[in-house]
């Protein structure tokens, strides 16, 4: 297993940059908003919600699009439950985790929670009765192949492809294709041509959507049912 941890600059005192991609975690302008048109819009939630729920991630970093995530469930009066995992190769310490995270105020009741589970050990972590959070630790290219289970929704949020390709490579991309329901989709704020050709190679419908903010274009993208 991975053991390696974030190594992490402070942009502003507030934002949380990779040291070792040259990449800020969230955008320095609205990251909650981005989170929200990008992953939640781009996947059609929260309108999908319900039942045995499940989304899958690229990336954990701060844990803004789980917060995220598990807000508009609740917002939502979702029924059944919500089952969210995500890998990560570097993961962040719960002390930057819960500095990073003051950058978001409307999330904070949210972000003491999650630190907390955090700090108590690996997990998995259980919110409320319905809310699960699966982070697995390591290389996804190793750590997806082996992993069971398909995803409803699919967050690809690693750090940018120019700076972090292994997480974009079609290999990888094949295996997020495959650990995909029927019916699924996906989203990302990249729009680069290769990740977008990789993923209809491994045969899903992709689309480029509007992005946010200054960002041009995304990614989103279903498989057939």
């Amino acid at each position: 297993m991975n053991d390696q941890r974030a190594e992490i600059d402070w942009r502003d005192d507030r934002v949380p940059v990779s040291t070792r991609f040259d990449d800020p975690y969230f955008s320095i302008h609205d990251g909650l908003a981005e989170t929200r048109h990008v992953f939640l819009a781009g996947n059609g939630l929260p309108g999908r919600f319900g039942g045995d729920f499940r989304i899958m991630e690229t990336g954990f970093g701060t844990g803004l699009n789980f917060l995220t995530a598990w807000e508009a469930w609740e917002m939502a009066g979702a029924r059944g439950t919500l089952r969210f995992t995500s890998f990560e190769a570097f993961p962040m310490s719960a002390a930057d985790t819960a500095r990073a995270l003051t950058a978001f105020p409307a999330l904070a009741a949210r972000a003491d929670r999650l630190v907390a589970a955090l700090e108590s050990g690996p997990g998995p972590h259980r919110f409320d009765d319905a809310v699960t959070l699966e982070i697995v630790v390591g290389d996804a290219r190793e750590t997806l192949p082996r992993h069971d289970g398909r995803a409803d929704a699919w967050f690809l949020d690693g750090f940018a492809p120019a700076k972090n390709p292994e997480l974009w490579g079609e290999a990888l991309l094949a295996e997020v294709a495959s650990h995909t329901a029927p019916g699924g989709t996906l989203a990302s704020y990249t729009a680069a041509g290769h990740v977008r050709r990789a993923l209809a190679a491994a045969g899903l419908v992709v689309e480029r959507a509007p992005g946010y903010g200054r960002k041009r274009h995304m990614t989103i993208a279903r498989k057939p049912a």
